[in-house]
């Protein structure tokens, strides 16, 4: 018991050092209390409070280093029983020494991945994925991961023989739902490694396993989870690549539009969907399905009683927008026959709309062009034609009678409203008409150069990028040589240079600080 108790003594100290543990202090450490010892004392589990977590913060930082990570191999037995204990925490650990294992091996040492197959850790690996808590899985799915990194261990992960058990597409199908969801998930985090091993990801038929999922169950939270390992699997930048992108944007359609889908599921394709077409590389021939199945939702005409249409066209009009974020996305919102964007234009200028009208807006500021390059926010002709007559048509059916109209009045409302204008804006002052609107309001003018208009700091600079982008807009058109505009002007420099955030001009203006109440 007096030598647990040294044990546990001098861990808490090596586990709660400030400073990084030096190479010396851990083979110093180590010699005391060698690692059969250690895992030992955990195996018994004596009565002392804490001693489990501490033993394990402290081993943990011992196999980060070069040392501790060294006498890995030389303790694959012990490494072995700690795979097998009871206790998740020492099961944690033990995938975690593993990861140090992989992550530190010298060239001139024995093949880390011979060394887990030969000690059989490989498919205790699995069955931790299928079987332990979410802790316990998620450190065997960042193990196998490191592990997949290695060319000698594609046969391992990616076996030939399709019937072999430890094959991942046999390990989803015996498995439960949530283990399925765990296995899926390992598939993704594989296939973002490398071109190389996301090729052995496809070649094994485990891309496949995600679409079964989807079409095979009718869990909805089973189906949001693989929405969203889709997702992440499109944000790889080498997914186009692989992912088969048509049959991918359908399957999202037909949530979509299907009449016996979950609401909250086609809210989540909406959105996946819209993030995955705002990616040139994705664009294809099924986009204007997509577009199709968005206005549908708009429109309401969606068959799903428990469907909440303003959730719905929120979520539509946000994913309309960031399929218009793209220039060739812009060109099809825009150009369609009618053009998609229509809807998005009219409830951007819509006070009655709420949620709606906030939405509208920022999706109008990304088919503007507010997020793309200043070169490439003006699109085609045709598009852009349109953009300009959908703006004007909405503010003559208005009372407003004029784009500026419009602008000046959301600009007149909440500070979440004007900080969307300012995006809007921002994209359309790249357009001489919709420079001229802009600065036929003084009004306008006047609160974007205000430094006091807004106290949050994402919409002091989004009222800067705004009024910044105005002025260079400004410097390079006629108006700057008009005498009638030579105010203007030196109103717009002089907030550009004052910055985005309150000048000496307002130095008046002081913090409110409240002494914190007393118990």
């Amino acid at each position: 018991m007096e030598d647990v108790n040294q044990l546990f003594d001098s861990a808490f100290e090596f586990a709660h050092y400030p400073g990084v543990q030096s190479e010396a202090s851990v083979k110093e450490f180590l010699d005391r209390f060698p690692l059969p010892v250690i895992f030992y004392a955990l195996q018994t589990d004596p009565d002392i409070p804490g001693f489990e977590n501490t033993i394990v913060t402290c081993l943990e930082r011992v196999f980060k280093t070069k040392y501790g990570a060294s006498q890995i191999p030389h303790y694959m037995p012990v490494l072995q029983v700690g795979l097998k204990a009871d206790s998740t925490v020492v099961k944690s650990l033990a995938c975690k020494t593993v990861t140090c294992l992989l992550e530190n091996c010298d060239v001139n040492d024995v093949s880390p991945v011979q060394l887990i197959v030969s000690n059989g850790i490989y498919p205790l690996l699995l069955d931790y994925i299928i079987n332990s808590d979410d802790d316990v899985a998620n450190a065997a799915s960042e193990t196998i991961k490191s592990l997949a990194r290695f060319p000698d261990a594609m046969s391992v992960i990616f076996p030939a023989e399709t019937n072999d058990a430890a094959h991942l597409r046999n390990l989803a199908a015996r498995s439960s739902s949530l283990a399925r969801v765990r296995v899926l998930s390992l598939i993704v985090k594989l296939f973002a490694i490398s071109p190389h091993v996301a090729s052995s990801v496809k070649n094994s038929g485990l891309l496949g396993v995600l679409e079964t999922e989807m079409k095979s169950t009718k869990d909805t939270l089973v189906i949001l989870n693989v929405l969203e390992l889709y997702y992440e699997l499109m944000e790889v930048e080498h997914s186009s690549e692989f992912v088969p992108q048509t049959s991918l944007i359908q399957l999202f359609c037909s949530i979509i539009s299907g009449t016996s889908m979950d609401h909250f599921l086609k809210l989540r394709a909406m959105m996946i969907s819209g993030r995955l077409l705002s990616k040139d590389s994705i664009y294809n021939n099924v986009e204007e399905a997509c577009v199709k199945a968005l206005i549908s939702a708009i429109d309401g005409s969606l068959e799903s009683p428990e469907m909440n249409d303003t959730d719905a066209q929120e979520a539509a009009l946000d994913a309309l927008g960031q399929i218009g974020s793209t220039t060739k996305g812009a060109n099809l919102v825009l150009s369609s026959s009618p053009p998609a964007a229509r809807h998005v234009v009219a409830y951007a200028f819509d006070r009655n709309a709420q949620g709606k009208q906030l939405a509208a807006l920022h999706a109008l500021a990304y088919i503007a062009g507010e997020t793309r390059p200043k070169s490439s926010r003006i699109v085609d002709g045709k598009a852009e034609e349109s953009l300009r007559c959908l703006i004007y048509d909405v503010a003559a059916q208005s009372t407003k009678l004029t784009p500026s109209g419009l602008f000046l009045s959301v600009l007149q409302q909440s500070s979440e409203m004007r900080l969307a204008c300012y995006r809007t804006l921002d994209a359309l002052v790249a357009r001489p008409w919709g420079l001229l609107e802009i600065l036929s309001k003084e009004e306008i003018i006047n609160i974007v150069t205000d430094a006091t208009v807004e106290t949050a700091k994402i919409a002091m600079e989004a009222r800067y990028n705004c009024c910044k982008s105005i002025h260079e807009a400004f410097l390079s058109s006629n108006f700057v040589d008009d005498p009638r505009r030579l105010k203007t002007g030196e109103k717009l420099q002089e907030a550009v240079r004052s910055g985005p955030y309150m000048s000496k001009k307002y130095k008046g203006a002081r913090p409110e600080v409240m002494m914190a109440e007393g118990f």
